[in-house]
């Protein structure tokens, strides 16, 4: 038998932001050309890399004539000091003196736009067309940094508080949301649905771990083609027991969203500059009040009556925000107290307050972008509850074994990553926030 030991490639990558270190020495690196400029003298080749761009130049004895936008090469340089004013180049005090250059690959053919411009401008039903090339845009691609440590920080901040990851399945046996707005999958010889929520495992997870929480795809079958909605988003969720009151939720995500942007100031700076973000102020604490009191307020201010609603109007959570900006200078606001026809049929009823439940939603600049409160933990008060919303007992017959046999007080909350990152990118359109967004109309790429 012949055995042939494979050693991994040893990869080394440059920290752009110490590029001060190397001032002097020679570099290699790999990326694609993204802009080509050849003056008399000199030309100033932008170097796309992992991240950002790099600005390399070659002397006059370097011909990059043969060389097009888009190409793949390798690099080799000295670093020097430099003064550059791209933002989209992480690090404006260094670049690169072209000493040897190779191609690596050319494409076969150049993309319908040019994805080196300082804006992409191109129509959404293009960019989302050719979504894995328009991705390839600094702007574009730093969308996705910024998520990249939203989703991050959720997993690390919840470890740090004792939390255990799990791994919902997405293949269920019953809407968790209930509702119409469920995909129906032919699962062999039965019916099965795709999963809206992991909350039933993550109610599970509390009688197996305490604290658990999940990351991962959720499904909606609504018929929206929106700015606020897509069909299948990423889902930040835990779940927490031994809770004595469903603010105790609410403060943890108030913990959360604070450390979040401490993450986003350490990791992200270059984003947030490239993308000219700002950043919430964040105090200690987030507004939180009622939801027949923000119908009040909205009914007051500005006149629009919604007060027999069950729900939040888009036009109420965009002027909530600005209210709850003005009156506590938070950019955050709890609405709490939702009626229970609104509220799916594991959500604790308020028990000072019949009609309405223990839950909330978060807003965030104009935008739900959080849904959580304390759940049932009793077998009788779950039991009763499926049953007056129509439902048949014996079709939850796993998740009512949560309670026959005992879990602990608990509640939890569901993040939408995709409603975040769109709001703390300044991005209006739900669809930007997403890598590949999943529409009404659209199932590709």
């Amino acid at each position: 038998m012949n055995i042939k030991n494979i050693s991994p490639k040893q990869i080394e990558i440059i920290d752009l932001t110490k590029l001060g270190e190397l001032e002097g020495k020679e570099i290699k690196l790999q990326g694609v050309i993204h802009r080509l400029r050849i003056l008399p003298n000199v030309t100033f080749c932008i170097l796309r890399l992992e991240r950002s761009l790099i600005q390399v130049v070659a002397e006059q004895q370097h011909d990059l004539s043969k060389f097009i936008e888009g190409d793949f090469v390798e690099i080799t340089g000295i670093v020097r000091s430099s003064k550059l004013n791209d933002r989209a180049i992480l690090n404006k005090n260094y670049e690169i003196s072209l000493v040897t250059i190779n191609l690596i690959h050319r494409p076969k053919e150049l993309p319908p736009f040019e994805i080196n411009k300082k804006e992409l401008n191109i129509k959404p039903d293009l960019e989302f067309d050719m979504r894995p090339i328009s991705l390839r845009h600094p702007k574009k691609r730093a969308i996705f940094k910024i998520s990249e440590t939203i989703a991050n920080s959720f997993a690390s901040f919840l470890e740090l508080n004792g939390f255990t990851r799990i791994f919902s399945p997405k293949i269920v046996f019953a809407g968790a949301e209930g509702g119409a707005n469920i995909f129906k999958i032919q699962y062999f010889d039965k019916m099965a649905y795709l999963a809206q929520s992991p909350q039933f495992y993550k109610q599970y997870g509390v009688g197996i771990f305490g604290r658990v929480y999940d990351i991962g795809p959720v499904f909606r079958a609504e018929k929206h083609n929106t700015t606020r909605h897509i069909n299948e988003y990423i889902s930040l969720d835990f779940e927490m027991g031994f809770i004595s009151s469903f603010e105790d939720v609410m403060a943890l995500e108030t913990a959360y969203l604070k450390y979040l942007i401490e993450q986003l100031k350490e990791k992200n700076s270059f984003e947030i500059d490239l993308l000219e973000i700002t950043l919430p102020t964040f105090n200690d604490f987030i507004p939180s009040i009622k939801l027949k009191d923000a119908h009040e307020i909205v009914f007051k201010e500005i006149k629009k009556d919604y007060r027999n609603e069950p729900d939040l109007s888009p036009d109420e959570e965009k002027f909530l925000t600005q209210w709850s900006k003005k009156e506590y200078n938070s950019e955050f606001l709890f609405i709490t107290h939702f009626p229970t026809s609104k509220r799916p049929f594991y959500t604790m009823d308020d028990p000072e307050n019949p009609g309405e439940t223990l839950s909330f939603d978060l807003l965030f600049r104009g935008l739900e972008i959080t849904t959580g409160g304390q759940r049932i933990h009793d077998y009788d008060m779950q039991y009763n509850k499926i049953v007056s919303f129509g439902l048949n007992p014996s079709d939850f017959e796993s998740f009512l074994q949560l309670h026959k046999y005992g879990v602990p007080p608990h509640g939890g909350l569901a993040i939408g990553l995709e409603r975040l990152t769109a709001r703390i990118c300044g991005i209006e359109n739900i669809k930007e926030a997403s890598m590949y967004p999943r529409d009404i109309n659209r199932i590709t790429p």
